[in-house]
Parts: structure tokens; sequence; C-alpha cells
């Protein structure tokens, strides 16, 4: 290949490449790769190639980083300098240019003589142009993208996923997922999803549905009438346990503790206020300030039910007018360095929920220790959030990323845990409310986990949880939202079992998770609270979540 004195067809044409070539023209193929890798190494850069990938050898190619995913290529006379990430599926087409700083998705097509310049020229009028500085803020591209031929994209525009710019526009504003875009500059034309004939569909109303308002007062009023009965089936002496002939749990008797202060506006029937308190407060180790499970000791910073007992204990006491009687010093008492440590040491990558889980209990046991008070106030508060706003995925929105098996689940639900503990407590925006919008959505028409018989109480949660906070600070695809909301409302409403509440997966059935129990019902009544608000009807339920998933951040009183 490299011996050839003009380009052959498959520079032209490379997805043919690895269908067509013979064994010689991929061994040809797969050393000009290396050569690449070996030159950005002598440079003290990196170039890394996916199975079957494909690099034209008149192609530039002369980065300081370079990402190729699988099955991506670059053709020739395509220009290629600077930093390059690029995922799957992903081409570059003949004559294409590509500078700068750009980060691109999965399955993101650039046409022929199309330009990505991730860098930018100083032109300050006291300078000649050639000798003032060169700025970067990046591009970033997300998945499934089809940018046209003869397209320029400027530095620091962010595509979303799904869109499609046509060819000849100058793209100089971000574009939201689904765009289809064309123009110079480029401008909106529609969204992909509308196949509708232009003007034969209406904008979603931003209000509820006619008729809403009254089928959540008649909810509401059913759910408080059989409140008792869905306490006593699940109540085990002085504690509770989440459904009938399970153990006795921490959790459950917290569970309690909520519905009855959400549906009935006081403790538990039959449950003394004071003496539940007590006993709650005597769970707590001394020396960690954690809750072991009943009948457990010793709990430590990576048992998961005392990093939630964390939440569930602390908000329950406050509930019930009361508060830990000791610090959890298992947080309180970390070196900050050691915080970070922990931070960059949890599987964020492959197991991001429980990442966030972690995150939530910390941050919890923080604002436990100094209620109200503002996150830069202490260094453990200065150290989390400093690593939160570092390490959020400015493409994306979250920390982690997705995977074949569960898609975006694991990084969605981790945004949500570590964002209700963190910005959700202490009242702060999210970094990047658009990307996070946009990423929630597509984890939100993902059939695999959600569908008129499909949704847990957890990822319905992970989802509506997110687009209510950041609606509260940007109108991004809010009615898109709210759609995803009224159908998932739908469903919930007609789940309730008669004087047993819901399942954790809003099913009938003998599996655990299919058994009305304390768990289920009392996030799914938090669930329907936010997915009713998103539609401007919160209010009809009459009533509001006051513990761990409250919407609002923490009052300064708990803790």
């Amino acid at each position: 290949m490299d011996g050839e004195t003009r380009p052959g067809r498959f520079d032209h044409c490379p997805w043919e490449f690895w269908s067509r070539s013979d064994d010689a023209q991929r061994a040809a193929q797969l050393d000009h790769q290396a050569a690449l890798a070996r030159q950005a190494r002598a440079s003290g850069g990196t170039a890394e190639f996916g199975e079957r990938a494909f690099v034209s050898p008149w192609a530039g190619v002369h980065t300081d980083e370079l990402r190729l995913g699988d099955r991506s290529y670059i053709g020739a006379h395509a220009v290629v300098t600077d930093e390059v990430r690029l995922g799957r599926d992903c081409t570059l087409n003949p004559f294409s240019t590509v500078r700068g700083r750009v980060t691109a998705g999965d399955g993101v097509r650039v046409g022929a003589h199309t330009s990505l310049l991730g860098f930018n020229h100083g032109f300050g009028p006291g300078e000649p142009v050639h000798r003032q500085p060169l700025t970067s803020q990046g591009i970033v591209i997300g998945d499934d993208v089809w940018i046209g031929s003869h397209v320029v994209v400027v530095d620091g525009v962010t595509i979303g996923d799904h869109c499609v710019v046509g060819a000849g526009s100058v793209v100089t504003k971000d574009l939201p997922a689904w765009s289809v875009a064309a123009g110079n500059p480029a401008r909106l034309l529609r969204d992909r999803r509308d196949t509708a004939p232009r003007g034969a569909r209406a904008a979603a109303p931003p209000s509820a549905a006619p008729g809403l308002d009254a089928r959540l007062e008649r909810f509401a009023e059913r759910a408080r009438e059989q409140a008792h009965d869905v306490l006593g089936r699940c109540r085990s002496g002085d504690a509770w346990t989440d459904r009938p002939g399970a153990a006795p749990t921490v959790r459950a008797t917290c569970d309690a503790v909520e519905i009855a202060d959400l549906l009935l506006g006081g403790p538990p029937p039959g449950a003394d206020r004071d003496g539940l308190a007590r006993r709650l407060r005597a769970s707590q180790d001394p020396a960690t300030g954690l809750v072991p499970e009943i009948g457990r000791r010793s709990p430590s910073l990576d048992d998961d039910a005392a990093m939630y007992h964390i939440l569930s204990v602390g908000y329950a006491l406050d509930l019930l007018g009361s508060r830990f009687a000791h610090p959890v010093r298992a947080v309180t008492e970390l070196p900050a360095a050691r915080l970070v440590e922990r931070l960059d040491g949890l599987p964020w990558r492959t197991a991001a929920w429980r990442s966030g889980h972690w995150v939530d209990g910390v941050a919890t046991a923080l604002h436990l220790a100094a209620p109200g008070v503002s996150p830069v106030a202490s260094p453990l508060t200065e150290a989390l959030f400093g690593w939160l706003l570092t390490r959020s995925d400015p493409m994306h929105g979250l920390w982690g990323a997705p995977d074949a098996k569960e898609g975006w689940r694991q990084p969605v639900n981790g945004f949500y845990r570590t964002v209700r503990g963190t910005f959700a407590q202490f009242g702060l925006p999210v970094p990047y409310p658009e990307r996070v919008v946009d990423t929630v959505l597509t984890h939100g028409g993902d059939p695999a986990w959600f569908g008129p018989d499909r949704g847990t109480a957890c990822d319905v949660l992970d989802v509506i949880h997110p687009l209510w906070w950041c609606a509260r600070r940007t109108d991004h695809r809010v009615a898109e939202g709210r759609d995803w909301a009224r159908a998932q409302l739908e469903r919930v409403l007609g789940r309730w079992q008669e004087g047993a509440g819901f399942s954790f997966a809003l099913e009938a059935g003998d599996r655990p998770d299919r058994v009305a129990g304390l768990q289920g019902t009392e996030m799914w009544l938090a669930v329907t609270w936010l997915l009713a608000d998103h539609l401007g009807a919160g209010e009809a339920l009459g009533y509001r979540p006051r513990g761990v998933h409250r919407p609002e951040p923490a009052r300064a009183g708990i803790g």
C-alpha cells in the first residue's frame, strides 16, 4: 500500500477494505497503523486503533493523540492533527479535515471536504494574525451523527446524539440531540423523529392533560385510606419488614416512617414517635457513626447497607423530630486526600450505580455534620465537589460510560444517586444540564428498561429526577421529558395493589420485586409526585416527599 504511486480504491472507498482486501493488503494496513503509533510515541503522543479500523496511507495524520474505534476509518487526503478521539463505526471521508481537540461518539459519519476545526486563532488589532495565539475549546459530537459534505464546524460547538447536518452548512452554535440542521449559519429545521408532514404535528402542551388532577386526587385519597393496612401488614414488633414473611430491616423501618409521614402526616400507626426515634438513634455505631443492618456489627464505608442507612435513618430521624446521636465519623474524619483516592478508585466505568451509591452516602454524612453549610466550607466538601465537577463528562454530562450489556443504565442510575446526595441535596446546579437531559432521554427510550410493562422504581426514579431537577434550570427538550413522564404516570396510577401498595417492579407476581412492599410503595409514591410535578400537577396529590426522595434541597434543620 505504501509503495503505491497514487491512491487506490480502498483509499477512496475505505468502507470496503476489510471485506474485499487480501492478506497482503491487510498486513500492510496493520503495518501502517503500527508506524503511526510509533510516530506518535516518538513525539510524546499516542495513537490507538480498534479492530478493523482503516487509515489510508494517503491521509495526513499528524496527531498528538489519536483514538480510532472499531470499524472506523480515515479516507485518502484527509488531514487529522492535534487531539482526535473517534468512537466505533466513525468515518472521516476523503478530503475531510479534523484539527484541534475533537471528540466524537459512536456512529459519526463525516462527509467529504468537511472540516471539524477544534481550535481558533486570535485576530485582535494589536498584532498581526500570524503572531497571535491559538485557542481551543474543542468540538464534541455525540452518537449516531451524520455530517454531510462541505460542512464546517467551528471550535466550541457540541453536536448532540442523532443529529443530521446538511451539506454546505456552517455550524457555529450547539445543536441539541435529534436536530436536523442546515444553512450558514446552521439552524434547526426539525426534530429528526418528526416524520409527520410539515405543520401536521402540534407542540405538546406544557401543562397536565385534562382530568389528570382529578385522577391524582383520587389516587392519593385511595392511598391514604389504605395506609394503615399497607403499614400494618409489614409490622414486626418494634420494626418493619419490606413485605410479609421477610426479615425486619433498618430500611423497611425507615420506609414505614416515610410512608406514614407522606400519607398520614405522622409516625406509623401504633408506634410511639419518641420510642421509635430512640431505637433508631441507638442503632448507630458510636465509633464510626454508621448504622449496620439488624443483627450485624462493625459497619464500614464498604458496607452498602450501612452507606444507604446514612440516608434512610438520617431522614427518618428528621421526620420524627430527632437526629443522629453521633457524627458519621467514618466520613467526617476521613482526610481529604484519602477521599479523593476513594473517589478515583470507585468503579465508575463498570458499576456507576454502586459508585453513585457511595458518593450519596458520603455527601449526606457531610451534610448531616454541617446542615445548610456551603459545599466549599470544609476540605472534604471542597474535595468532593471539586472531584465531581472536574470528572463530569462534557459530552454526556454524567460520570461513567455506557456498555454493551446495559447501555446507559449504569451511568444514568449512578448519576441520580450522585446528584441526589450532592448537587440536589446542597441546592447546586449540575454541570452540563442540557447534555444530561439528552443522555437521560436517550436512556428513557431504551425498550430494554422501559415500556408499557417495564420499568422498576429505581429505573424510573433515575430518569425523572434528573429531568425534574434540570428543568429547574433549562427548558432544553422539556416537552419530550413531559411526554415521557406522562406515559410513566399512566402506568403507575393503575398498578396500586389493594391494601398492599406498590411492588418495586410495578408488576404482580411471586418474585420478591413483584410483591407489594414498603420499599416499592415509598419509592413509587415519591416517583409519582415527581412525574406529576414535571407535568405541573404535583399539588393535586396533596403530599410532597420530605425524606430521602425529597425534591428540593435539604433544609438546614436536618442532622
